[in-house]
């Protein structure tokens, strides 16, 4: 029950800091840019962030002390780690119900004289509707409330996952639920969660950033290194911290993401990071065993002159930003080092798979565009090595902004709006 206590501890913790603010759940839900009932599910502990970012705003709202701050850290890797592992009969979306197609006999009819003959297609689609109604009513009687339908020659894929309707919307096949392949065969599903729209194929991806998900594995994952590295690439300080350039008119680019949505965002109009880039990494051990964590190199792969693109910010009016502690990279140094800013302790630092560590890496460029990664070196007892960081294979990358036309979008406005004050 580790796992239980750990989120009911997060939730804990958050409530703590909310009530001790002073602050209603509707004006900090309305700071953060959050629905009040998500808010409310956070700190009852109904469901964990997908994302530290939010947590952390909230903290900073509530004015959390810098241990406060260390410990809401480590409780979220854990209730996160938990929520991914938990049977999906417990998750936050509604298990979905797999209906077995249903075998219906239909007694032939006898012709009718002088009658015109029933085209082919028409006798098909009747079938299909006797076949969906008698699926729907093992439905009803069953009581479920969300369920996916797979009817008897419609081509559906073998095994488990989300499958298209014929209106388009998206079903999700509950675990341990068996759907029928083509071939009539029943097999196993596998329970989703629900994602944002897939984004295009690399070849559509001119910047060369790869989408980034929750899901993705993490670096070390199925390597023998005895730990794993999550890596979050963008990372919003404040909304209005965030910059993209990108090769596009303004009338050509969709109204900014939320920071959860950004690695699509990016992957499908080829943006590159503009000016700095927040990167989190979540690094944990794979076992009981203690991994010593003693530094943390930056590579560069490649350094030019600065992209002359467009920069877009993702937010405008957030006021004054409180910085994160971090470790800083000056990219535009002959050799650049990562260096502890803002009461951020410098390595080595420990970890194991019941005691992350959670790191933010600011990187920024005046001068040039830059692709890089980065390499944590670690020792464990007799064993050592160096753990190659990037963005799901390839390197991050940073452009600078100077000198750029830039675009906001104001709220409520509709549209990208030019920047008056660059």
């Amino acid at each position: 029950m580790a796992e239980v206590d750990a989120t009911a501890e997060f939730a804990a913790l958050l409530r703590g800091l909310k009530e001790r603010s002073g602050l209603s759940y509707g004006v900090l839900a309305k700071r953060l840019h959050m629905s009040t009932s998500t808010l409310h599910r956070y700190c009852n502990g109904d469901a964990v962030p997908v994302d530290y970012a939010p947590v952390e705003r909230l903290a900073r709202l509530c004015k959390a002390g810098p241990e406060e701050l260390v410990e809401l850290h480590r409780l979220w890797v854990l209730a996160d780690a938990a929520r991914r592992t938990k049977p999906a009969a417990a998750s936050e979306e509604p298990a979905a119900v797999a209906v077995e197609p249903v075998a219906v006999a239909v007694e032939p009819v006898a012709p009718v004289p002088d009658a015109e003959p029933v085209p082919a297609p028409e006798r098909r689609r009747s079938r299909r509707a006797v076949v969906l109604a008698a699926a729907l009513a093992v439905v009803v009687a069953g009581g479920a409330g969300a369920f996916a339908v797979h009817l008897a020659g419609d081509g559906g894929g073998a095994g488990g996952g989300d499958r298209k309707d014929h209106a388009g919307a998206t079903s999700s096949v509950a675990p341990g639920a068996r759907s029928a392949d083509p071939s009539g065969k029943a097999s196993p599903s596998a329970g989703h969660e629900r994602k944002p729209s897939a984004s295009p194929s690399r070849s559509d991806n001119p910047a060369g950033d790869a989408p980034g998900t929750p899901s993705a594995p993490a670096a070390g994952e199925g390597t023998g290194t005895p730990l794993t590295v999550a890596t979050t690439p963008y990372v919003y300080e404040s909304p209005c911290s965030q910059h993209f350039l990108i090769d596009r008119p303004p009338v050509k680019v969709p109204p900014p993401p939320l920071e959860q949505d950004a690695p699509n965002w990016v992957g499908v109009l080829g943006a590159v990071a503009s000016g700095e880039q927040l990167i989190k990494l979540t690094v944990q051990g794979t076992s009981s065993d203690t991994v010593v964590l003693e530094d943390l190199d930056v590579r560069v792969m490649k350094s030019g002159a600065p992209l002359a693109w467009n920069d877009y910010s993702m937010g405008v009016g957030c006021g004054g930003n409180v910085e994160t502690k971090s470790f800083g990279v000056d990219l535009d140094a002959p050799r650049p080092v990562s260096a502890p800013k803002n009461g951020q302790r410098d390595f080595p630092y420990k970890v194991s798979e019941s005691d992350p560590e959670v790191f933010y890496i600011k990187a920024n460029t005046k001068a040039h565009d830059v692709s890089w990664v980065l390499e944590l070196k670690w020792s464990s007892g007799s064993r050592h090595g160096v753990l190659k960081i990037d963005n799901q294979g390839r390197a991050f990358r940073t452009s600078a902004d100077v000198g750029r036309p830039g675009y906001d979008y104001p709220i409520g406005a509709g549209s990208w709006g030019e920047r008056v004050d660059g």
